[in-house]
């Protein structure tokens, strides 16, 4: 028992608190705290650079397609806005859109989560390169893949010879294809966080009495909320505004927003009814992102952040039969669609072969005229290049973006959240055309120079960045970022050794799905790709335009050639970021990291 102390007697007139500073309205307006005016200068410093780029880049274009496809004549035909919405065909459109996209979602979600947590937690020999691998197909031209999946489930395809039934006049040939597209999109931004989430905290709950389910269900799956949310949000926009797997495997009575929008546009001229389809998916997506800000900002929390090495562990008891599902599936979902390209690469007019290989060396391997002014083997160096340069405009725009809405935000900044998610749901076909139409005039006279086309990947990588970087930097516990200020570190120090090694495998991930997009965008390149300087999917898809065999079979050799490229690329950038990350391990002596 302590021995008595004395006490300080309580003063007769307590010493009043000084009056609270009042919030000013546009700093609550834009989020901040009381008295956090110097914070909100600081955001709204962060989003000129964002705010700026999808100004030009995106607003700009988008906005005079629209205005040219209702402003003719010299007046506006705000009528047919009303005609396509009253055309049954186009609700019919738009049901279909909203229901293939929700489907394909969740589909992929419930494939994907398992695989999130074996490549997240569980440490098996070839995972690197795996994880490599399932990333390929979010980078291969749809129409490519597509093919793939009309080989393996149509007529004489991979079911129909097994098991004597055809998957391609169905809605499960377009399910199965989206999953095929997006595991990937799930695997590693719920994987990159939750391999960060310290494994102490959900093994406390079980100490406590609570079952591994109820365990994960009430700690860890709460924990992941923003990540699957932001997972589930980049799912359904990609599929929401999906236009190759429906063109092959949708036939004639299935169509999205997207395809129809590019049939009005591309086959029957009619801007009018593409401008008003384009207004429609851009509310449609506002709507989206609305419900997903509503959502998320109730669930984001500060977490437990660690290295994730050392999360990472052996597989053990009913993890080895998990493991073994995920492995069967990535065979059947992704590495059967690869290899049918791969093979279908080699099987040349005289037996397989190297023949389609060798003919990409010249600008006509097909010998019947010119479809490339370059040889197809070209494409490579160049796709690189604008992918490189891409991801390297994304990260600079996404990072600022991510740190400017790491605090709870205000209106403002929420709609500028938004803001960044709408390229991902916006016709590739309209920004296409906007850039041809608006980048045309001094000062940004674009058009003949090739920073146009990572421009237009940067724009649809940024989204990307964002969404895998901000749930991490959130997680960050505020607490790390004043203990250094209070020890004199400057801010841009607070970054470099406190966030920066904490996110570093967040930014290595981002920059992977930024180049992996950049890689394999073609909607809007197709449109401003130079001739002399195509890029991999644009060269397929001119190949898959052509009749004949070589050219077919050219363009399976680009696609196989495409895949190995992003895989050994996205293994040397995830190699790098890991050793960076590895070489900055936290050093805290109290051992919450």
């Amino acid at each position: 028992m302590d021995v008595d102390r004395p006490v300080a007697p309580a003063p007769a007139h307590p010493e009043p608190r000084p009056p609270r500073r009042p919030q000013k309205p546009w700093t609550r307006f834009l989020g901040g705290a009381a008295g956090g005016s110097r914070g909100t200068v600081v955001r709204l410093a962060l989003m000129v650079v964002p705010l700026a780029f999808f100004a030009v880049f995106f607003a700009y274009p988008v906005g005079a397609i629209v205005t040219r496809g209702l402003h003719q004549g010299g007046r506006w035909r705000l009528g047919a806005i009303g005609d396509v919405l009253g055309d049954p065909s186009i609700r019919h459109v738009l049901w279909f859109t909203c229901w293939q996209a929700a489907a394909s979602t969740a589909l992929t979600l419930a494939v994907g989560l398992p695989g999130a947590y074996v490549f997240a937690r569980l440490d098996f020999p070839g995972k690197r390169l795996l994880r490599a691998v399932v990333t390929v197909p979010f980078v291969l031209p749809t129409v490519v893949a597509g093919s793939a999946f009309l080989a393996l489930l149509g007529q004489n395809g991979f079911t129909d010879s097994l098991f004597g039934f055809r998957l391609d006049t169905s809605v499960w040939a377009i399910l199965i294809a989206h999953v095929f597209f997006n595991y990937a999109v799930v695997v590693r931004t719920v994987g990159g966080l939750w391999a960060q989430l310290d494994p102490r905290q959900e093994e406390a709950a079980r100490m406590l009495g609570a079952g591994r389910f109820a365990a994960w269900r009430q700690v860890t799956l709460p924990a992941l909320g923003p990540a699957v949310a932001a997972a589930a949000l980049m799912v359904f926009l990609f599929t929401f505004t999906s236009f190759g797997v429906i063109q092959i495997l949708g036939g004639p009575t299935r169509s999205t927003l997207e395809v129809e929008i590019y049939r009005q546009t591309a086959e029957l001229l009619d801007l009018p009814t593409a401008a008003v389809l384009t207004l429609l998916q851009l509310a449609a997506v506002a709507v989206i992102l609305g419900v997903h800000a509503w959502t998320v900002r109730r669930r984001e929390s500060t977490l437990r952040l660690v290295d994730a090495a050392r999360t990472a562990h052996r597989p053990r008891g009913g993890e080895r039969a998990l493991l073994v599902a995920v492995l069967a599936v990535v065979a059947l979902l992704i590495l059967l669609p690869l290899g049918v390209l791969a093979a279908r690469s080699l099987g040349g007019p005289n037996g397989y072969g190297f023949a389609f290989y060798r003919a990409l060396s010249s600008a006509d391997g097909s010998g019947d005229g010119g479809t490339f002014l370059v040889s197809p083997l070209e494409t490579v160096w160049n796709s690189l290049r604008y992918a490189a340069v891409a991801t390297v405009i994304a990260l600079a725009v996404g990072a600022l973006a991510a740190a400017a809405l790491v605090r709870r935000a205000g209106r403002v900044l929420r709609g500028f959240d938004a803001l960044l998610m709408l390229p991902l749901g916006t016709s590739a076909v309209t920004v296409g055309f906007g850039f041809l139409i608006t980048l045309d005039k001094p000062p940004l006279d674009l058009r003949d120079s090739w920073l146009l086309v990572p421009l237009a990947q940067a724009l649809v990588g940024v989204p990307f960045v964002v969404r895998v970087m901000l749930p991490v930097l959130r997680a960050v516990d505020d607490r790390l970022r004043e203990a250094a200020a209070v020890l004199g570190a400057s801010p841009l120090r607070v970054w470099r050794e406190v966030e920066l090694p904490l996110v570093a495998r967040a930014v290595g991930i981002a920059a992977g799905f930024a180049f992996a997009v950049s890689l394999g965008e073609f909607g809007a390149t197709v449109f401003i790709a130079r001739p002399d300087s195509p890029t991999l999917p644009v060269a397929v898809a001119r190949l898959l335009g052509r009749a004949g065999e070589m050219n077919y079979g050219q363009a399976m050799a680009l696609s196989t050639i495409l895949m190995v490229v992003c895989a050994a690329s996205l293994l040397v950038l995830e190699t790098t970021w890991r050793r960076r990350g590895d070489g900055r391990r936290l050093s805290d002596p109290t051992g919450e990291f």
